[in-house]
């Protein structure tokens, strides 16, 4: 048995399975996700788990060189952003935040590796994580 880092197996197999600039994303129940990309649903009732927990494990066991986020934030969850941001600091992720409109996110999501689908039920709580390279 597994007893470090993420013992969610879908997650840790595409996160194993990732190269450099392959993406994942981290969603809040809300975000419509493509036929074309997995879905890893841990989403079991509105606000569990919670999606800063879910992004905090995924930041400890993925090398993030970019972050796509949705316009939005900025302006309908302004909170969530700051503890995004904060989170993403202190765990050595020091990379600029790209904002795209919402519509833009989710088309992004069909290159996607796979959506993780948390119980998040806040606004534009949705992020890309492009892969860095380990060495």
């Amino acid at each position: 048995m597994k007893k470090k880092g993420i013992l969610n197996a879908d997650i840790a197999r595409v996160l194993a399975y990732m190269g450099h600039t392959d993406q994942i994303a981290v969603a809040d129940c809300g975000l419509p996700i493509p036929e074309e990309t997995e879905r890893i649903d841990l989403a079991v009732r509105l606000g569990e788990p919670s999606f800063l927990s879910v992004l905090e494990a995924v930041l400890d066991d993925m090398e993030v060189e970019a972050v796509v986020l949705a316009e939005e934030i900025r302006t309908h969850n302004a909170q969530l952003l700051e503890r995004i941001e904060l989170l993403l600091l202190g765990k050595g992720v020091d990379v600029e935040l790209q904002f795209v409109p919402h519509s833009l996110l989710k088309e992004q999501t069909k290159q996607c590796r796979a959506v993780v689908r948390t119980g998040e039920s806040s606004p534009y709580a949705n992020i890309i994580l492009q892969s860095g390279c380990i060495f």
